[in-house]
């Protein structure tokens, strides 16, 4: 699995739904049924500021995440582009 990449803007997927619970969140995608547990506040906040943030890497500095918990963090943003909790947004004018 490739990492993610930091220096894109990515966007929680129109079909996925974020229910708060005590250790984060729960991510249910209804087109395809997955099921994710956020298991932080923090990852939550992250999640939920990628729609407008220019970059991932802009949407962990504006939630405050220390540099050091960013290796976790891409890690657990990896796994929820894979299972298409979130995706990729193309720049304006992309092809």
């Amino acid at each position: 699995m490739s990492s993610i990449d930091l220096s894109a803007a990515y966007a929680l997927d129109p079909q996925v739904s974020l229910r708060p619970e005590p250790f984060g969140a729960l991510a249910y995608h209804f087109g395809n049924r997955r099921l994710s547990f956020l298991r932080s506040p923090d990852i939550v906040a992250v999640v939920s500021s990628l729609d407008g943030a220019p970059s991932l890497r802009a949407a962990l500095e504006a939630n405050q995440i220390d540099e050091l918990r960013w290796p976790s963090f891409s890690a657990a943003l990896t796994t929820l582009e894979s299972s298409d909790m979130i995706h990729r947004v193309r720049a304006a004018g992309a092809g």
